[in-house]
């Protein structure tokens, strides 16, 4: 690996301890010890990446998305083992004929089965789309290391680790003036990265993690949902519409469709996630998915919102929050030319006797 303080190129041997050997400075992680494969320099230059030059601020979990990509796109079913399965089958298939061992021609023809299954298994995608490292363990396993090095996180990663757990915050306080409409977002992180944007503040939505939430906020104006793009997404925009009859609802979350036709995304599936039955049932109901996407969302596919590009999701959330509240600014600019909010106080006294 190259040092990413002095560059440069460290066998293992000249790298013992995380520290280089010639420049004797420490780095935070090293390739063959990391999960990920990840080192300094590729957090650096995805890091970069994701903030625009540094440009927009990230989460963590949009880091960690990101440096998970390569992983989830292969296979990791049997890596390492399938080459040398073939290989020590072809030596024994060799030694059986050489030494006429009929024993040994048997186990060569075992080994060759597990090296066929291993290689059936890596085609049909055994173990993609799997994250090697979960989110919850990403912050340990890859941050902690980094701060510990370095003392803060990658520039631009927002410090979250004091409030994604905590209740998502308003940008607009309940009741403020200005309070154009309310955004469902159950993602912490997708808030917190918004709300670091001043999308939120910018547009007067309130933020919520459900239609009971949204009720709380003394609004009339639009809710806008933000889900990941998965089979829970297609049900919770029906709930929202069904608890809150008459408010507007917008589903702000790309397509399905529109995602799954761009060759950079990157979906990923969480094996204990799956659609039950009665999911699937109400999803095929929809009639808005065709059979080909049911069933790719009933093997627990997903795309997160924190795997979408930043810049990408700020833009579309931009977009679609000006669309919807620019109709409530232009509702009460209409009430204003009418006089009902901007009733004239009066300028003094009134007349002796008048009304």
């Amino acid at each position: 690996m190259i040092c990413p303080h002095c560059e440069q190129n460290l066998l293992r041997k000249q790298r013992t301890g995380n520290r280089c050997s010639f420049c004797k400075r420490d780095y935070a992680l090293d390739p063959k010890t990391n999960p990920l494969g990840l080192n300094d320099l590729r957090v650096r230059r995805v890091t970069a990446a994701l903030t625009d030059g540094g440009r927009i601020r990230i989460v963590p979990e949009q880091l960690w998305y990101a440096l998970s990509r390569k992983r989830l796109r292969d296979s990791e079913f049997g890596q390492g083992c399938l080459g040398g399965a073939f290989a020590l089958g072809a030596f024994v298939a060799f030694v059986s004929f050489v030494a006429e061992a009929p024993v040994l021609l048997l186990a060569s023809a075992a080994l060759l089965l597990v090296g066929s299954g291993i290689a059936v298994a890596r085609a049909v995608g055994v173990g993609a789309g799997v994250p090697r490292v979960s989110r919850e363990d990403f912050a340990a396993q890859v941050l902690g290391a980094w701060r510990r090095t370095y003392g803060s996180l990658p520039p631009g990663v927002l410090d979250t680790s004091g409030s994604t757990h905590g209740p998502a915050v308003p940008a607009v306080a309940p009741g403020a003036a200005g309070t154009a409409g309310v955004l469902i977002c159950r993602d912490r992180a997708v808030v917190a990265f918004l709300d670091a944007a001043g999308l939120l503040a910018r547009h007067g939505l309130a933020s919520a993690r459900s239609p009971e939430e949204v009720r709380a906020v003394p609004s009339s104006g639009p809710v806008l949902v933000l889900h990941d793009v998965d089979a829970e997404r297609e049900l919770f925009v029906r709930r929202v519409r069904e608890t809150l009859p008459g408010r507007t609802v917008v589903d702000a979350a790309p397509p399905l469709r529109t995602l799954r036709a761009r060759p950079n995304a990157v979906p990923y599936r969480d094996p204990g996630r799956k659609p039950d039955a009665e999911a699937m049932r109400l999803l095929s109901g929809l009639g808005t998915l065709t059979p080909e996407e049911l069933k790719w969302l009933g093997k627990g596919w997903r795309y997160p919102l924190v795997g979408l590009s930043p810049a990408r999701l700020l833009a579309v959330v931009d977009r679609v929050a000006g669309q919807v509240t620019r109709r409530v600014d232009e509702d009460r600019r209409r009430a204003a030319a009418l006089g009902f909010l901007t009733w004239p106080e009066p300028a003094g006294p009134g007349p002796v006797g008048g009304p």
